[in-house]
């Protein structure tokens, strides 16, 4: 007999549990339209959410919607987000998004996967954050690296690619839970369940973990050491 029941079966309880521990779970991003978290999720790809808080302020005063970001060219928004990294592909992305936001949907940010989808920069990760934080649609599981790492560590999927991690992830809960899901795994993630030294010894879901014993047992390399003995 397993020493763990499988995924589905412990899918529940750590929603549950993972609740207790983060009852304020909600989006780390600052953002007021859903215009700003679409551009402010845009921005996160390889990069905090604590830096994209520091960029978006003055961004957002001078390009507060889609109208103003069209009317520009890239290089006019580069200089607002020169720390996010792939700066240059993100401004071209912000304007392009901006410009068919326009076109094609009076400036509003649509309601459907399909139709972010469509949006320059936009994929999956993206596209669920703003359905599910700015209208309370479930249309996805966000996968980041947090998830990721914890869907297999907590053996919740086999795979390591977001896109078929998501699939796994969305079968374990019921559909009005995807996003809750998701944003209780990234807390945890960020506070216990980190991805060089995690803190198994103190993880309060240590017992639902598989992984557990072997993430503790693990050697940890320091500045100094060489590579672990095989």
């Amino acid at each position: 007999m397993p020493r763990f029941p499988s995924a589905k079966r412990r899918a529940p309880e750590l929603l549950t549990r993972l609740g207790d521990l983060y009852p304020h779970a909600t989006c780390s991003l600052d953002w007021r339209t859903p215009y700003e978290l679409l551009v402010a999720t845009m921005l996160s790809a390889q990069c905090t959410d604590e830096r994209v808080n520091l960029i978006t302020p003055a961004l957002f005063e001078r390009f507060p919607d889609a109208a103003a970001a069209a009317a520009v060219e890239p290089e006019q928004v580069e200089p607002y987000v020169k720390s996010a990294g792939f700066f240059r592909n993100k401004a071209k992305n912000i304007v392009a998004s901006s410009r068919l936001l326009i076109e094609r949907h009076g400036g509003a940010v649509p309601r459907t996967m399909e139709e972010l989808l469509e949006l320059p920069g936009v994929a999956r990760k993206t596209a669920s954050v703003v359905l599910a934080w700015c209208y309370g649609i479930n249309a996805g599981v966000t996968v980041d690296t947090h998830v990721a790492r914890l869907s297999q560590r907590l053996k919740l999927s086999k795979h390591s690619e977001p896109r078929r991690i998501e699939p796994d992830l969305m079968q374990l809960v019921p559909q009005a839970d995807w996003q809750t899901l998701s944003i209780r795994l990234i807390f945890h993630g960020r506070a216990v369940c980190t991805a060089r030294s995690p803190r198994c010894g103190a993880c309060p879901i240590a017992d639902l973990c598989p992984s557990g014993e072997l993430l503790s047992a693990r050697p940890v390399r320091s500045a100094k050491a060489g590579p672990a003995a095989r």
